[in-house]
């Protein structure tokens, strides 16, 4: 079997014992790509036949609670997955292995120079990239795209502007600055077939959404809020009530909750595939999201599908780009055996597999070609995910050493907000100085 199942499973060469053998536990949230590590560890034990991997799926709903708690505990894996949001809190506190010092500072030469970049803290890259996530997109419906009218080509042409939203109250001049919600509202069905932009449609029976956005931090803040002019944080402080970006999150609570071109927040708040699902399920014609769900859409979804470019805002189109690596845990007593692994995970031939069966882009870069030439040969485009970073503007990832901190107290008013139950702006300002108290004081 694969080798999330060879934990101390006994000889893996005539001449190497059970007591020889040392166990690296592995840990990560994804269970598409743990399938593709599968394979990959299982060449590198053919190649290492003393040491075993055993692959640790947390799921991401769980992963950073039980990260926190068996990190103090003593009892964390010994290489573990970890992102741009979390990992400067354990570089703070000693937790995370100089990547220098294990594998030579050369090594970072071989990798995805933005994922060396997102990890390095105080001159020290601090994890191994595995895979790097580009840019986001729109996965899009063709089905449903054909019987509305609308095109592929018109997707790609979308812009929004928070000024105005309502078509109706707008000049023909104006019109274009917001054919993003124009194009939703055609897009949107209730359950008598009337379309989000007809006399007598009626929003408390939506049937086919027109699109996903939602509270989702990666796919639909940070895009919406930096191609606004806005920003999420300055420096490691919350900067999310400035004027442009709270201009920008009013913009998608009035879309979710006036226009009904999206689900609820009572559906999405607390089920981050409830988008997923609904688009897979043919009842979403436009999924806003990145690679890291390229491989659910096209196993999910039995209808034509393809991806478009990500709408444009006033300051153009702003994706937010990021990377994933493994760490490997400063509390290991295995330190060889880590040494071996982060080196095969850091390798063109071990990183390739995550390439292989398109689970991920490989954060080495010698590795990449693998994923391109599988899609490639199921004709799927991927370049809109590239193109929106190569050609257009970035928001940074949230960062810093106390983002959880943080974290915990903005995201219960965020569902609040896009729940409809407070105002955006006065939940905005709420939750930013809820949040920079709570770095501030590091309660």
């Amino acid at each position: 079997m694969a080798a999330s199942s060879l934990m101390l499973s006994g000889c893996a060469a005539s001449d190497t014992t059970e007591a020889d053998t040392t166990t690296v536990n592995f840990r990560l949230w994804d269970e598409t790509v743990a399938k593709a590590y599968e394979a990959s560890f299982d060449e590198f034990e053919e190649q290492n036949p003393n040491i075993k991997v055993n692959i640790n799926v947390v799921p991401w709903a769980d992963y950073w609670s039980k990260l926190r708690t068996d990190v103090a505990s003593g009892t964390m894996d010994d290489v573990y997955w970890i992102n741009n949001s979390y990992y400067g809190a354990y570089v703070d506190s000693g937790n995370l292995m100089d990547v220098g010092a294990v594998m030579g500072s050369a090594a970072a030469e071989a990798w995805e120079p933005s994922v060396v970049d997102q990890f390095t803290r105080n001159g020290t890259l601090w994890g191994v990239p595995q895979l790097y996530d580009a840019g986001i997109a729109v996965y899009y419906n063709a089905d449903i795209l054909e019987a509305a009218g609308v095109t592929p080509e018109q997707l790609n042409d979308l812009s929004w502007n928070p000024e105005k939203p309502d078509k109706e109250k707008q000049s023909d001049d104006q019109a274009a600055a917001d054919t993003y919600l124009e194009v939703a509202r055609k897009l949107t069905l209730d359950s008598s077939g009337k379309a989000g932009d007809t006399k007598g449609f009626d929003g408390d029976s939506v049937e086919q959404y027109g699109t996903n956005i939602a509270y989702d931090l990666q796919a639909i803040l940070l895009p919406f809020i930096g191609s606004n002019g806005g920003a999420f944080q300055k420096g490691d402080e919350f900067a999310f009530a400035g004027e442009n970006s709270a201009k920008a999150i009013n913009y998608l609570v009035q879309a979710i909750n006036k226009y009904h071109v999206a689900p609820s927040a009572a559906d999405t708040n607390d089920d981050g595939d409830f988008s997923l699902n609904a688009f897979t399920q043919g009842k979403m014609a436009m999924f806003q999201s990145g690679l890291y769900n390229l491989k659910n859409v096209s196993e999910g979804a039995d209808f034509d599908w393809g991806v478009a470019m990500l709408p444009a805002g006033p300051e153009g189109r702003v994706s937010v780009t990021n990377g994933i690596v493994a760490a490997g845990n400063a509390a290991s007593e295995k330190k060889d055996a880590v040494k071996k692994v982060l080196g095969w995970l850091g390798s063109e031939q071990g990183n390739a597999y995550l390439g292989a069966d398109g689970a991920a882009v490989p954060g080495v870069v010698a590795a990449q070609d693998t994923y391109f030439d599988y899609w490639s040969k199921k004709d799927v485009d991927v370049s809109p995910f590239f193109d929106v970073v190569s050609d257009g503007k970035t928001i940074p990832a949230p960062t810093g050493p106390n983002y959880s901190k943080g974290y915990e107290k903005f995201d219960p008013i965020f569902k609040e907000i896009f729940a409809g139950t407070v105002k955006p702006l006065d939940g905005l300002e709420q939750a930013q100085a809820e949040a920079n108290g709570a770095i501030g004081s590091g309660n």
